[in-house]
């Protein structure tokens, strides 16, 4: 019984615990709860946070998909200019081979139907539609990764190098005889690149075996080199010409090319090459200035070719039609010329930046898988350029320094065998001791 009734006395004392923190319509209870639980230590249920340098690194990688799919480059963040040949760093190339794995992951998305036969495993066969990777992609992406690879295991094979490099910096405080020393008859062509670190070979050159490596790697990165800029160029070529660049154009192909140009493309015995050495193409701002007129003059031709096309197809009287057809045949044919010039002048000129309307078509373009190969055979072709300008520099260094070490060497010979001579006329060593000269055998 006294069990009972110590258990009624703890129910009776809870109660009225509870009754005094009864939320009440004056609201004077509720005010001494929400103190209370105010009071209250809150435990946050714990999440998994994301560092903030993956965070930083993630947000960097996007502003560098952006730009990329606008026309940038992205090569520079990771391989640094390439101002050197050697090989990555292992963090480098990591980040290098995950970004270029997340860019494409979009690509295998991008695929078509295809009509399949399967077989049924009781035997027989059926018809259906599989997907497959669409044919633009199937046939480059695939080309593009052994490119990527093979540039990483040329850079890999810099590691144990005969050569070094020497920053600019260093050099402030130097003596002009000592950096006539240092720097042999090629200072002044690379005095062009003075944001470049200075490539040092032995004072005897690099070894055969060196040099026969460094060749072969600028044959590999030439191949790579022509292979990315074949991809990138069809790629433009198929996107299609957005409509703000057809817009921008002038009315007249004439007035964009100028009287002189326009008479050698209209002239019966057309030559490329004679016009091409009629026009200023000393600095590259001008030859990407006149290939821009060129294009331009090629589309307006074809635009106004499509245009009286459709005029004679509605037209129904005899002698407009005569007329518009003469106008067609000579658009097409101006199109076709100023497409010949245009060729011809880039193969002359196969570094040349990219044209107005590429950047257009960079720009507006809709194609995720076109801006995926254009964006990545771009970046190819930049580091495979800038990988054969460092090996062309520094076999250019090799040469200079060899043909500089020889010219010492045969300078210093030709007074070492004159002191020589004269010292074995004397009868004297050219040791400095006396020479025994033994008497002729007579029957000999």
């Amino acid at each position: 019984m006294e069990s009972v009734s110590s258990e009624d006395e703890e129910l009776h004392q809870l109660s009225q615990h509870f009754q005094s923190h009864r939320i009440s319509v004056d609201g004077s209870s509720s005010e001494s709860l929400t103190a209370n639980l105010i009071s209250l230590p809150i435990t946050p249920t714990p999440l998994h946070k994301v560092p903030d340098a993956e965070l930083l690194e993630v947000e960097l990688m996007k502003e560098g998909f952006a730009k990329l799919l606008l026309g940038e480059d992205m090569s520079a963040s990771v391989f640094g200019e390439l101002w050197r040949l050697e090989p990555l760093a292992a963090q480098k190339k990591s980040m290098w081979v995950r970004e270029m794995d997340w860019m494409l992951c979009v690509s295998d998305s991008i695929v078509e139907l295809v009509p399949s036969i399967q077989d049924f495993p009781g035997g027989g066969s059926f018809e259906t539609m599989v997907p497959r990777l669409r044919p633009d992609l199937h046939l480059n992406l695939p080309a593009l990764k052994k490119l990527d690879s093979m540039l990483l295991t040329i850079h890999d094979g810099f590691q144990d190098s005969e050569f070094y490099y020497v920053d600019r910096g260093v050099l402030i405080d130097v003596p002009a005889e000592t950096k006539t020393n240092m720097f042999p008859v090629s200072a002044s062509r690379q005095e062009r690149k003075w944001w470049l670190p200075f490539p040092k070979v032995p004072h005897y050159g690099l070894s055969a075996e060196m040099r026969k490596k460094l060749k072969q790697s600028r044959e590999c990165t030439h191949q790579i080199l022509k292979a990315a800029m074949a991809i990138n160029t069809t790629v433009l070529s198929e996107m299609n010409i957005p409509d703000v660049y057809m817009d921008s154009l002038p009315k007249s192909g004439k007035a964009l090319l100028g009287d002189i140009m326009y008479q050698y493309l209209c002239a019966d015995k057309f030559s490329p090459e004679c016009v091409l050495d009629y026009l200023d193409l000393s600095s590259e701002y001008s030859t990407l200035e006149i290939a821009n007129r060129i294009e331009a003059s090629m589309h307006i031709w074809r635009q106004r070719h499509v245009i009286h096309r459709n005029r004679g197809k509605s037209s129904s009287w005899s002698g407009k039609v005569k007329g518009i057809m003469n106008h067609k045949t000579k658009y097409k044919f101006l199109a076709q010329r100023a497409e010949t010039l245009l060729q011809n002048l880039r193969q002359k000129f196969p570094g040349l930046p990219q044209t107005a309307l590429d950047m257009n078509k960079i720009q507006y373009n809709e194609d995720v898988g076109q801006s995926i190969l254009e964006s990545y055979s771009r970046v190819m072709e930049s580091l495979a350029f800038n990988v054969l300008a460092r090996i062309d520099d520094l076999i250019y260094i090799d040469d200079a320094t060899k043909h500089a070490s020889f010219n010492s060497m045969k300078t210093g010979d030709v007074g070492k065998r004159s002191r020589a001579g004269l010292d074995i006329a004397r009868g004297e060593d050219v040791t400095g001791g006396k020479i025994a000269v033994e008497p002729l055998d007579s029957e000999v």
